[in-house]
């Protein structure tokens, strides 16, 4: 990005916005210099493009002013994206007979983003706006549009005092009961907004109530930082504009959500509450271990996440014992025969039953059909800290128990099941995505039309190191197994390097693990386990049930290592290598092909991907082999037929690449890039920009416990590929070399 400093520049951004007005002068030096350091390239260019449009409006100097002074900073707190749907406002008001109303608006804009400072919002409070001045401009006299509104300048000054003490809900709720009582009184309405009213001032007080996040944050944060070792962002969310489903809290990558406020219930302030909240959604962090979903139907996931919420709770007692008094005061205490089994499901009202059951024990004859489930449950708790798996599987007995032909019902009690200070339980399950985790037979050679399987996009956020923020769901990335070729292609590539695969050979006899363990009690294996065989033989000689687990097999000991081996398929492969006549594919080809087999012969997991990018929107990843396919001609042919083209947007591909690493049952997890240049796309300016996401990328991987290396082949790439991955990497200058360094390499790092 250009230094805001350089005459040339400034005369150049001058140039582009293309305004006439004198007062512009004075302070575009100084507006230019703070935006460069709060946005983006990009983020710089949008912010210009808008300030023209707002200097042609027709309005005068001052929108263009205001806007040139405070966009920056309204950036950093709500993010760059979130200026279309302002600009989007802007140009509504000014179409109509409102456009006055503009320069409140953006003068009290920055205040309200510090008390809303969520996209999601932002876009509430502009929608509310919006209807603020339809209701009040057409309402005046019947006639359509034909005055402006009384109120909505007025709004938009008084709304920063009013966001100070009522929240988003709140607010709507005081904004409905002005525009439905003096819409046809334009000096009423006026009086009513600006807060001069009586009837204004009471009903602010009523809608004045609860606890407000944003007046907590700091507060809540030592909480989370003190007890809990965490420093995770909160974010608020409205439950105003959410009529079909009331939002729940909740935690991912970008920080735990929470309700923007809390009213004080059961003898619980809303600052409790919260800590509450925060506490549960803590517990689940340090102690729950996400499982696949696929095998569950959704009542068997109902009670997992029953079961599980009650493990981490107790756990959680254990440590903050002052929590009991809290938890036991805001969950639901369901009556028992409330809900009617022959005219609803009840399954959620025995649940219910049950989570309060195991925070609060009941005593000995009070509901005694509990007492076996607590018991069990108590005591897996007290032998351990215990797992998810183990509370998968009291759940599944549970339910097998319990279980009554009217839970098939399409009508569901909900009256006193919900435990609103629960998260979602949304990080407690995985699901299988990708063909290599479908373990049922398929044919070797699919066809066709099923080879590259048309599935959604997935959204990946990308880091903006010039705002020090990452931008959600910025990347769309779609996945798909890579199309086939001749296998024998790469059957001729391994002869060709015949006399080095035997080489490789006794270096991997050396590191092929040599302690065998012997696992038994198998309904399938390797062989016949004589012992459990004849014991089973004796059983059913005698009328008893025989053990069918009579098989055995063997597994290695002393060796757990999973890689993932991620391509970059980038339009520059095509080039021919420095000092070969084979272009830099061929040679990646020749040492992918070494690679695979010589990983086969170790035993070892290995997945195999190349990714390409055309823009943010259209990141390709190609799935070459994966975890669960063997070395055979199905993957071969698809590293027959690897081609190479487009862009190299590498953070993305590396994040979609840890989702399946992550989940092997390995003690290393290794994943190694293969690239020839630096990252880069053709929708992005400045070359900085992909290099901080992609080391970004490497970090979050770091967090996940993945080691990462890269094979660099660019003979300048120290410039920045140390940048990403710091010292873990390697500059391959002979690139006729690579198929013989990159099995060597790899031997190296799992030695």
């Amino acid at each position: 990005m250009a230094h805001p400093s350089d005459p040339e520049q400034l005369q150049a951004w001058r140039a582009q916005l293309a305004c006439a007005f004198a007062s512009i002068d004075g302070i575009f030096a100084d507006c230019m210099a703070d935006a460069s350091v709060k946005l983006s390239a990009q983020g710089l260019e949008d912010f210009l493009e808008q300030a023209r449009f707002l200097g042609k409006m027709g309005r005068g100097a001052e929108p263009v002013l205001i806007f040139l002074q405070e966009w920056p900073t309204i950036a950093t707190l709500v993010g760059e994206d979130t200026l279309d749907a302002v600009m989007v406002a802007i140009k509504r008001i000014n179409k109509s007979p409102n456009s006055k109303a503009i320069v409140p608006l953006l003068q009290s804009l920055a205040a309200v983003s510090r008390r809303l400072p969520t996209p999601a919002q932002l876009q509430h409070y502009l929608d509310l706006s919006l209807q603020l001045m339809d209701r009040t401009s057409t309402s005046i006299h019947g006639i359509h549009k034909s005055y402006p509104s009384p109120s909505l300048a007025t709004f938009f000054e008084t709304a920063p005092r009013l966001l100070d003490v009522l929240s988003l809900q709140g607010l709507a709720n005081w904004v409905t009961y002005g525009m439905r009582n003096y819409a046809h009184h334009p000096e009423q309405q006026r009086e009513f907004f600006s807060l001069q009213g009586a009837d204004s001032r009471a009903v602010l007080q009523r809608e004045r109530h609860g606890t407000l996040l944003m007046d907590q944050t700091r507060a809540l944060d030592l909480t989370l930082r003190a007890l809990w070792q965490m420093s995770d962002v909160l974010v608020p969310y409205a439950t105003t504009f959410d009529v079909q489903r009331v939002p729940m809290p909740y935690f991912d990558a970008d920080g735990m959500r929470l309700p923007d406020v809390y009213d004080a219930r059961a003898g619980v302030s809303g600052l409790d509450r919260y800590r509450a909240a925060l506490a549960h959604m803590a517990a689940h962090r340090r102690w729950s271990t996400p499982i696949f979903a696929d095998n569950f139907s959704p009542a068997q996931r109902l009670a997992i996440e029953c079961f599980e919420d009650a493990r981490v709770e107790s756990l959680a007692l254990r440590q903050y014992p002052g929590l009991r008094r809290i938890f036991a005061a805001l969950h639901p205490d369901p009556k028992e025969g409330a809900c009617n089994p022959a005219t609803h499901s009840c399954l959620r009202h025995r649940l219910a039953m049950l989570s309060r059951a195991l925070l609060v024990p009941p005593t000995r004859f009070d509901r005694p059909q509990l007492q076996e489930w607590v018991q069990r449950f108590q005591a897996l708790l007290a032998q351990s800290v215990s797992s998810t798996a183990e509370m998968a599987s009291l759940a599944l007995s549970y339910l097998g128990k319990t279980r009554l032909q009217s839970d098939q019902l399409p009508d569901t009690w909900f009256a006193d099941t919900e435990v609103d200070y629960r998260d979602d339980n949304r990080h407690l399950w995985r699901f299988h995505e990708r063909p290599d985790d479908d373990e049922s037979d398929a044919p070797a050679q699919p066809p066709p039309e099923q080879e590259i399987p048309k599935l959604p996009p997935r959204h990946y956020p990308e880091w903006d190191y010039t705002s020090q923020t990452l931008r959600p769901d910025w990347v769309s990335l779609y996945e798909r197994l890579h199309p086939s070729g001749n296998a024998g292609d790469v059957d001729a590539l391994l002869a060709k390097h015949a006399a080095l695969s035997k080489r490789l050979k006794r270096l991997l006899d050396l590191l092929k693990p040599q302690d065998k363990v012997r696992l038994r009690f198998q309904e399938d294996g390797s062989e016949l386990d004589l012992d459990v065989a004849i014991r089973a033989l004796i059983d059913l000689k005698s009328g008893n049930r025989p053990d069918v687990r009579v098989n055995m097999s063997h597994t290695t000991d002393g060796r757990s290592i999973a890689t993932t081996l991620l391509l970059d398929l980038s339009e520059s492969l095509n080039e021919k290598a420095r000092g070969a006549q084979q272009t830099v594919l061929q040679l990646s080809q020749e040492a992918v092909s070494l690679l695979a087999w010589a990983v086969q012969q170790l035993g070892d997991p290995l997945a195999i991907a190349g990714f390409h990018s055309n823009t943010r929107h259209d990141v390709r990843y190609l799935h070459l082999k994966g975890f669960n396919e063997p070395w055979n001609d199905t993957v071969k042919a698809r590293l027959a037929a690897m081609q190479a083209a487009y862009s190299t947007r590498m953070g993305a591909a590396l994040r979609h690449a840890a989702h399946s690493l992550v989940s092997q049952a390995a003690d290393k997890k290794l994943l190694l890039v293969l690239t020839d240049g630096q990252p880069a796309d053709i929708d992005v300016k400045d070359e900085q920009l992909l290099i901080e996401d992609a080391k970004e990328a490497v970090k979050e991987l770091d967090h996940q416990g993945i080691f990462s290396y890269c094979i660099n082949l660019d003979a300048s790439a120290d410039a920045y590929v140390s940048t990403i991955f710091g010292q873990r990497y390697t500059v391959i200058d002979n690139i006729a070399r690579l198929p013989e360094q990159l099995p060597r390499l790899f031997m190296a790092l799992t030695r």
